[in-house]
């Protein structure tokens, strides 16, 4: 066993104790979605309160915070099903929360670049927020009508980990732009799939026209 497999197993058996102690306790999943989305506003403050004082430290935290964000959004699904308390809501809960928790975020950098007079920045980090939201929502809207719509690479863990790199190495602008570019090239991907997949017979699973957002 080499030494990242090792280290790879020890991890994933720490996650799992602690998902089991978190279902013993029967913690609420939906309590565990709602804390993710409360340490995303705390990094989104971070972001948006920065200056030209502090913008490197702020950020290196707000990308701190993120990475610890991103584990309530890791183990929710997990306590759900270790504690058999996977519902239908909660699937919803979890998606509604991963969207103000995304446009949190974003909302963010468009405070901090507003702040310090960047109109450019400003736009291109509200073209990142809505193709961001877009990209989950031509999935939800594909999905039904046709059951499945995943194809397309950047979704919500990319973005993640895009955002967690732009704060801690202070390269957020690069960021952006490979966020904005990509979500737009996927949501424009999901609505050419979805074409095809409605344009052969008996494929759509909903009447067309009814939103289902």
């Amino acid at each position: 066993m080499t030494w990242t497999s090792a280290f790879g197993s020890a991890c994933g058996k720490l996650l799992r104790t602690i998902v089991n102690r978190m279902a013993l306790a029967r913690i609420s999943p939906n309590f565990l979605t709602f804390l993710g989305l409360v340490i995303d506003t705390v990094a989104a403050f971070l972001f948006g309160y920065a200056n030209a004082d502090n913008q490197a430290r702020r950020f290196f935290y707000a990308g701190l915070v993120i990475f610890g964000a991103g584990f309530f959004d890791l183990v929710d699904g997990r306590v759900a099903r270790a504690s058999n308390q996977v519902t239908r809501f909660g699937a919803f809960f979890d998606s509604v929360v991963d969207r103000y928790s995304d446009a949190a975020l974003f909302f963010g950098l468009l405070v901090y670049y507003s702040r310090g007079g960047r109109f450019f920045y400003v736009v291109l980090a509200a073209l990142a927020m809505i193709s961001s939201i877009m990209v989950s929502y031509t999935r939800a809207r594909a999905e039904s009508l046709i059951g499945t719509c995943k194809v397309g690479f950047m979704e919500r863990p990319e973005r993640l980990v895009l955002l967690i790199i732009g704060a801690v190495f202070n390269r957020m602008a690069p960021v952006l732009w490979v966020i904005a570019v990509l979500s737009t090239i996927t949501v424009a991907h999901r609505i050419y799939y979805t074409w095809l997949q409605t344009e052969r017979p008996q494929t759509s699973t909903a009447e067309p026209g009814r939103s289902a957002a």
